[in-house]
């Protein structure tokens, strides 16, 4: 794992999620591989696996660089900006 100054400045506690499922992939009708929580803002959101990769979408469209698998008994972060497990 990589140390990272992006984990200093996440929120404590990390957010609530704001749904269960990446809302994007569900409004066009496609499946989540996996599922990511933005550390910043609670933005769940589908992996690039997921054919649409929305999470790395929001991370370069907010800014939002950390994110957590939101698999069960999942903990793993990644930092989208070093491209690195936090």
């Amino acid at each position: 794992m990589h140390g990272c100054s992006h984990t200093t400045d996440l929120p404590v506690p990390e957010p609530e999620p704001l749904s269960k499922d990446c809302e994007e992939c569900v409004a066009i009708g496609q499946h989540p591989v996996q599922l990511r929580l933005c550390l910043s803002c609670g933005h769940v959101a589908c992996c690039d696996s997921s054919p649409s990769r929305h999470a790395t979408a929001h991370s370069r469209a907010t800014g939002h660089p950390v994110m957590r698998s939101f698999e069960p008994g999942e903990s793993w972060r990644w930092c989208y900006e070093h491209r690195s497990l936090v």
